[in-house]
């Protein structure tokens, strides 16, 4: 007689693994909560110190060292705070301020060296939270759910995300251009 099969599950014999973020975002189903913005916020604007200060930075500024990518990178991050805040029924002039502290800081990205430490002070993503809890908290029995509205929101995302890289790929090519006619001119070639 054979012996008796027990089926075993995988999570039987090894616990799952959680991922304090994704469990954190999975228990938010209320748009208000804001879970997703908090994180990023934290790990783009507020993740480490600057030891002896008060000074907080985060991968946002260490992205933007990396010319181009980095900048489209945090950007990209921080487009789901403006997401989060489209979910959240927000008017479309809190979104246009929020939008244009994302344009500032993907603007300030730009310059290379100087961009990442003015990163570390205007810090887009932490100005759009404060502005979406401050909206939030007057108007939280009014949370709109206009379609209209949130199409109209997620058109001009998609809209600065064309801009962001069609300006990004034009300034890094122009930059690349006069920095190589300069080493042309200096070597004697032009």
């Amino acid at each position: 007689m054979p012996a008796p099969t027990r089926d075993i599950k995988v999570d039987d014999v090894l616990p799952p693994q959680v991922n304090p973020i994704a469990a954190k975002l999975a228990a938010s189903k209320d748009p208000v909560n804001n879970a997703a913005a908090r994180i990023l916020t934290k790990y783009l604007d507020e993740l480490m110190r600057v030891p002896g200060t008060n000074v907080r930075f985060g991968l946002d500024p260490i992205l933007a060292l990396i010319p181009a990518v980095g900048d489209t990178v945090a950007s990209g991050a921080g487009f789901i705070i403006l997401l989060d805040a489209l979910r959240s029924g927000i008017p479309i002039h809190v979104f246009l301020r929020m939008s244009l502290n994302m344009g500032i800081n993907f603007l300030i990205g730009l310059i290379p060296g100087a961009g990442a430490v003015a990163s570390v002070f205007f810090k887009s993503n932490s100005r759009n939270l404060k502005l979406l809890m401050a909206w939030q908290a007057g108007h939280k029995a009014k949370v709109q759910r206009s379609t209209l509205h949130y199409y109209a929101g997620i058109f001009l995302l998609i809209a600065m995300v064309v801009g962001f890289v069609a300006i990004a790929w034009v300034f890094y090519a122009w930059l690349f251009y006069s920095v190589a006619q300069a080493v042309m001119h200096a070597l004697g070639f032009a």
